[in-house]
């Protein structure tokens, strides 16, 4: 849990010159960002494995006193763009307030320890120990993967027994995420073996025990479904406007969940027609149905957000003639509620670490911002705005194509 440091707790971490648990910056210009991000990346790790919150003043000088830092309510948006913006994976908790300290205004910003380390930013795992702040070496990797918590872990990296390492496709692993999880320069230098890497990046419970992960499954199962068999996309295209119309195409579509969604993505290249506007402009206009960002938008938010525990239901793809209904099993989870479902700034996490691996392999561009873009880009091809039917099982979406 977040606890509010008071002032007096807060100054004496400014005072408290090699404290692993402080970082100050005069400002936030030049290369500060980048450190910041580092820092939070470093607090979240924890690897002194004090639990408790680490914090990066901006606005105070090496020494600690004020640097007289005007603290604008743009500053403090950026700073909290630091945790959604998925640069730091998984997602960092923390908090982004404005203090008056010694005197002076101060922008704090307040790290809780992750429950899921190794934390990367920029694909680099960062730690701090005393007032050092430094990539991971391999043993201090093996120490954050030991530390990290199995009691209330979310589902996406419980352990499935039944699943063994021959299951994972190494090939997809070693060729395809890693290359995008991890700077070039930390591979090279990487002196780790296969188990202890799929650990990291916690595709197996641990180097010790071997077992996939229900996120190694989805990430790189050679055949997912074995296990999980809900972990599917059912795409119709129905040739009418109701759901006893015949099917003019079908497909369930299996595979691990970057294959899915490619599929996906050529499904919607076929099936969304354009059309050419040679008339009421000097210029040509293209329109589509419906634009493809769109589609791909709220179809992996459906893949993302949906509940894989304890149910075999598809995410449901449906083409009408005249909409396309896509249908995530689940409902709202954590803060979002039905009430609250596509409100700005509310989000949560049922699966954080799966979120990660789908902003590694470039499906996800940044967080939270997937409703948004949806109907911002709808609104441009002249669509209507998408309707949400919410309920605390499901999850229905209905975009209605370009008249």
């Amino acid at each position: 849990m977040m606890i509010r440091y008071s002032d007096t707790e807060l100054e004496a971490l400014l005072d408290d010159l090699e404290a692993d648990r402080v970082e100050r910056k005069k400002s936030f210009k030049g290369d500060v960002p980048k450190k910041a991000r580092q820092a939070v990346c470093a607090f979240a790790n924890n690897l002194p494995g004090h639990d408790k919150s680490g914090v990066l003043f901006i606005g105070a000088k090496d020494d600690g006193t004020p640097s007289g830092l005007d603290i604008t309510d743009e500053l403090l948006r950026t700073l909290a763009d630091m945790r959604s913006d998925g640069n730091i994976l998984p997602l960092p908790v923390m908090s982004v307030e404005k203090r008056h300290l010694k005197g002076a205004d101060m922008a704090v910003v307040t790290v809780l320890p992750s429950d899921m380390p190794p934390v990367r930013y920029d694909g680099r795992i960062w730690i701090r120990t005393g007032p050092r702040r430094d990539i991971a070496s391999a043993q201090e990797e093996r120490i954050l993967n030991e530390r990290r918590r199995h009691r209330n872990l979310p589902f996406d990296i419980y352990p499935v027994p039944s699943a063994k390492l021959g299951d994972l496709s190494r090939l997809v692993f070693e060729n395809e995420y890693l290359p995008a999880a991890y700077a070039p320069d930390v591979l090279e230098a990487n002196g780790r073996s296969y188990e202890e890497r799929l650990a990291s990046c916690k595709m197996i419970a641990s180097p010790d025990d071997p077992t996939p992960t229900v996120l190694g499954l989805l990430t790189l199962g050679t055949s997912p479904q074995d296990f999980l068999p809900g972990a599917v996309i059912q795409f119709l295209r129905i040739a009418g406007t109701e759901l006893s119309d015949d099917v003019s195409d079908e497909e369930r579509i299996g595979g691990n969940l970057a294959a899915q969604l490619r599929t996906l993505q050529e499904k919607i290249k076929a099936h969304n027609r354009t059309a050419v506007d040679i008339l009421s402009g000097p210029t040509h206009r293209m329109t589509s149905l419906y634009p493809a960002a769109a589609i791909e938008q709220i179809a992996y938010n459906a893949v993302l957000h949906r509940t894989y525990e304890g149910t075999n239901t598809p995410v449901r793809v449906y083409w009408f003639d005249d909409r396309i209904e896509i249908t995530s099993p689940g409902g709202p989870y954590g803060s979002v509620t039905c009430e609250n479902f596509g409100s700005p700034g509310i989000t949560d996490y049922r699966n954080p670490n799966l979120a990660s691996v789908l902003k590694t392999l470039g499906f996800v561009q940044s967080f939270g911002r997937g409703i948004a873009t949806a109907r911002k880009v709808m609104v441009q091809n002249g669509n209507p705005l998408p309707k949400f039917q919410v309920d605390p099982h499901n999850i229905l979406c209905i975009l209605r194509k370009h008249a």
